[in-house]
């Protein structure tokens, strides 16, 4: 049994330390501290009155720093709440408030910025339902997808599949039947999904469809002949072409990284987005490289608006929304409402099943029931497998284009996994929208393709 030891507090208070103390004072000062004051007291010494003020200055101090951090954490969140209140504000006016609010893109963003109306006309082009004997093979041949995972074989629903994938909408039509057509996590046949960068596959259609018209002369026009202040920027946009912006090959400067102050953030979110067209220098010269870059469909954006002498959204109605029979009216994302440019690197809106429609005038080379909307020519040009024009065998204009199939395989793309996916050989497109993307691009590589197989692979 340890011997009580007695001692007195700086204020005058008797202390009197026994067995429970002396675990007290273990887990605070250590044993063989102990065991000397221990010793010490035994001794019929007073240490105490030093040890206890040792323990009072140390949780004073404890306390104190304790205090100086919660003030220091405290008034560093007040700091970013009063910023983050404060950006709400100018949400509409500003780059980097948005960047801070909205952070990464979303497919909510249409909601977010302003917007100017796609209409629609009639009649309503509708898809063929299929018959109940091809639906039943359908539901056969889909009712399962295999793939490889971790380096072994997985085989799932393919409804589960999708749904776990972030899927909101996919599509496979055939022939003008509806083969597959289902909505996930909260989206419905009638709920609005967002372009993101397939909107770029539209900005080549309405290129197209401008020179058939005589608005612009043709590719090899410099941009200087639409947007000449870019000469006082630069004389060397004089070299550059509208077929260099199609092509992603213009030479111009590009940043993907440093939100928010990068050339994707500028290209996104800027509420002047014809001033951040003509803002970027130049790196290399047209034509030499491949180089994903949001300037290009600016400028192009920029070429329409001019030569067209109307806004782009007003000709997207004109010359694919109406004459296709959309189901209903579209939208496309504004920079702002004191700017009014379309959003031409992203930010077409609308139903899924419409998108599907202008993969069908791709599909059949620009035709639309006997009515040619696009040049076929333009439609070929666009989307074929060619490097004689530019850089890259995958990219066209604005059109990505499959290099590993033997046969001619074409699709637009957007970010977080927005795909419409063309394969003339089958007649058939693949459509997928989605909230994220958890595949990284494996749609195009692998998936359209292997459920193109599993249909194909079903016919008696």
């Amino acid at each position: 049994m340890v011997t009580p030891i007695t001692g007195r507090s700086p204020d005058g208070d008797s202390w009197t330390f026994g067995q429970s103390k002396t675990f007290l004072l273990t887990s605070l000062l250590g044993d063989s501290i102990l065991y000397n004051i221990l010793a010490t007291g035994l001794k019929g010494e007073q240490p105490l009155v030093p040890i206890t003020v040792a323990l009072f200055e140390r949780d004073l101090s404890v306390k104190k720093i304790l205090r100086i951090t919660f003030i220091v954490l405290g008034s560093l969140v007040a700091v970013l709440l009063v910023i983050w209140l404060g950006a709400h504000l100018f949400t509409g006016s500003s780059q980097w408030a948005r960047a801070i609010v909205w952070l990464q893109s979303d497919i909510q963003d249409y909601k977010r910025f302003p917007a100017r109306e796609v209409p629609n006309a009639g009649p309503v082009f509708n898809f063929k339902q299929p018959s109940t004997q091809t639906n039943q093979r359908i539901a056969a041949a889909l009712e399962n997808i295999t793939y490889i995972k971790n380096g072994q074989a997985v085989t799932e629903s393919l409804d589960k599949f999708l749904a776990a994938n972030d899927t909101v909408a996919f599509l496979i039509i055939q022939d003008d039947e509806i083969l597959y057509e289902k909505y996930f996590n909260g989206y419905t046949h009638d709920s609005i999904v967002t372009s993101f960068s397939m909107a770029k596959s539209f900005d080549s259609a309405l290129v197209g469809a401008a020179i058939a018209d005589g608005y612009i002369a043709g590719l090899d026009d410099p941009v200087t002949k639409y947007v000449p202040e870019l000469l006082e920027k630069n004389p060397r946009y004089a070299n550059i072409t509208l077929r260099n912006l199609v092509s992603m090959s213009s030479g111009i400067c590009y940043s993907e990284m440093g939100m928010p102050w990068s050339d994707d953030a500028s290209t996104y979110y800027n509420p002047n987005l014809r001033q951040v067209a003509i803002s970027s220098p130049i790196c290399n010269e047209p034509g030499e490289e491949f180089l994903y870059n949001n300037f290009h469909p600016l400028l192009i954006g920029l070429v329409l608006e001019r030569a067209t002498g109307r806004p782009v959204a007003q000709y997207l109605s004109e010359k694919i929304w109406q004459p296709l029979g959309m189901e209903a009216p579209a939208t496309w994302s504004l920079d702002s409402n004191q700017n009014g440019f379309e959003k031409m690197e992203s930010g077409i809106n609308g139903r899924a099943i419409d998108f599907a429609k202008f993969g069908r005038l791709f599909l059949n080379n620009g035709n639309w029931d006997g009515r040619q909307i696009l040049p076929a020519s333009w439609v070929e040009e666009s989307t074929r497998l060619d490097t004689t024009t530019d850089p890259a065998l995958y990219y066209q204009y604005f059109w990505w284009v499959n290099p590993i199939t033997d046969d001619h395989q074409f699709y637009a793309a957007g970010m977080h996994g927005q795909y419409i996916y063309i394969i003339p050989e089958q007649n058939m497109i693949l459509m997928r929208f989605g909230s994220s993307d958890p595949l990284h691009g494996a749609w195009s590589r692998e998936l359209f393709g292997l459920l193109a197989q599993q249909i194909e692979q079903s016919n008696p």
